[in-house]
């Protein structure tokens, strides 16, 4: 399994420093994979619906992606429906109910995107108001919207009580107070969570490791502030508690940590049934999620039928020694359901070779997107699975580096991998598993306009984002206002 993306928090300088070594030095770079391998495609990896043909070319959906990106232009994200909702489906099966599984907006969201979950099921996590206006725009029902945030505005939540959001996931002590003095205003009663930190030391990159004290979501279960603000809920006559969550982190391969900090929380749970004036109502446990999946051939993705088996198990057990009625169970699966759904096309432009030392050099290959439209490579060092699907290549494995279009030296989307050295300006490739966390968090950085998004599903492509032009950014602008030219200072 790779380290780059099952970082624990404490290794993140020695792994950028093994990652500097490898990068400078190509001759490291595995090259045990024999081209009809490179050819291949990992399921565990790729869309389900994703085949190589007998031309070579690759298709997902039942639709060529060489005939997508003749119509739509690269680069361009490509979402697998089928695969989508069957994800959607599993997550469902696993954990009891599809209304047990929040789908988390900001891995990707667009209307439609948000119809598919609501058509499924899911309940939806939003962690923004922008999130919550897509999510309503697209007529989600707001009784399955959860809101996160750790600086949620007085407009976003009023926006959420005015809407009848599912439940407002308290971060702060402050929020409490206004949040309800928001829905004090508005005559409702809002149900909460509250998040707490269980301290549980999730084996992730430590920008998406959500659980330990020293960072910024959520209450301290250590030092007491998560039943301190419990109890402070049940004070107010404008909240309602309804459970507690929590979150350990994001790509998260170790499924123990979900199941400590399932038994962390469901002790507070016990103490806040216990001693506070908490109704019959509270009854919710979100155990949160960032289920990992695989991003590259040698990774496996989390088994989440053994995650959610134990975790309900442990929740079920815990419950019964202590004499706790079994609380709704849910959970947040990140990724898991987005991330592998999606691939990204683009199209080979410069290609060079740049000599390292006097016995290697590395094969460069540039291709017509980047940092702007997949900023994880860059800011996680993670790693992506990469093939040409607009036919076989069969040439010698040589160690390779495929980088974006970007005035950035950074701008590197696969670091090392050993790629046919016939692979040349005008093929197509594409990388895999780009649904999370890809085109949510795209820029217009050196002006390269966001992607099309395309999905397609039994046998028919349909856009679903056009492309972004630079006409949309430049109607964005203020024009300025000269003064007439005979206005005289005064």
């Amino acid at each position: 399994m790779s380290n780059r993306n099952h970082l624990r928090a404490d290794d993140v300088k020695a792994a950028s420093k093994v990652a500097r070594v490898r990068s400078a030095n190509p001759k490291n770079v595995a090259t045990d994979h024999s081209v009809g391998c490179f050819n291949g495609l990992p399921a565990h990896v790729w869309p389900r619906t994703a085949i190589r043909q007998e031309n070579g070319e690759i298709s997902i959906g039942g639709v060529s992606l060489s005939q997508i990106a003749s119509t739509y232009g690269t680069p361009v994200f490509v979402v697998d429906e089928s695969d989508f909702r069957s994800r959607c489906r599993d997550m469902a099966a696993a954990f009891n109910g599809a209304e047990n599984v929040h789908y988390a907006a900001k891995a990707f969201l667009t209307s439609r995107i948000a119809g598919w979950v609501g058509e499924e099921g899911l309940s939806l996590d939003i962690a923004s108001l922008g999130e919550l206006q897509v999510a309503l725009h697209a007529g989600f029902p707001a009784t399955r919207i959860a809101a996160h945030g750790n600086n949620k505005s007085k407009e976003f939540l009023r926006t959420c009580v005015d809407n009848s959001v599912s439940h407002v996931i308290l971060d702060s002590h402050q929020e409490i107070e206004d949040l309800n003095d928001v829905a004090a205003s508005l005559g409702k009663i809002q149900d909460v969570l509250v998040r707490v930190k269980p301290g549980v030391d999730a084996h992730t990159h430590e920008f998406i490791a959500t659980a330990h004290e020293d960072q910024k979501f959520g209450f301290s279960l250590a030092s007491g502030s998560a039943f301190q603000a419990a109890r402070r809920v049940t004070e107010l006559p404008h909240l309602r508690l309804v459970g507690l969550h929590c979150h350990v982190g994001s790509q998260v391969f170790d499924a123990e940590g979900f199941s400590l900090a399932a038994e962390r929380v469901l002790k507070l749970y016990g103490q806040v049934r216990a001693e506070t004036a908490v109704g019959e109502e509270f009854n919710i446990l979100d155990l949160g999620g960032g289920y990992g999946i695989a991003y590259v051939e040698e990774e496996s993705p989390l088994d989440v039928h053994g995650v959610a088996a134990d975790l309900l198990s442990r929740v079920e057990n815990y419950a019964r020694r202590h004499n706790i009625p079994f609380p709704q169970v849910m959970v947040e699966p990140g990724r898991a359901i987005a991330g592998p759904s999606t691939v990204t096309v683009y199209r080979v432009g410069t290609v060079k070779d740049v000599t390292v030392d006097d016995n290697a050099s590395r094969r460069y290959l540039s291709v017509d997107g980047g940092i702007s439209d997949n900023i994880r490579p860059a800011l996680y060092e993670a790693e992506y699975d990469i093939r040409v699907v607009d036919g076989f290549k069969d040439g010698t494995l040589i160690a390779s580096r495929v980088v974006g279009s970007h005035c950035e030296s950074g701008d590197i989307l696969i670091h090392d991998k050993a790629l046919p050295d016939n692979i040349t300006t005008g093929d197509l490739v594409a990388l895999a598993a780009t649904g999370a966390y890809c085109y949510s968090m795209s820029s217009r950085y050196n002006m390269m306009m966001r992607p099309a998004i395309v999905s397609v599903c039994d046998g028919k492509a349909e856009l679903m984002v056009r492309r972004e032009t630079i006409e949309d950014f430049l109607a964005l602008e203020v024009p300025v206002i000269k003064p007439p030219a005979n206005l005289k200072e005064q």
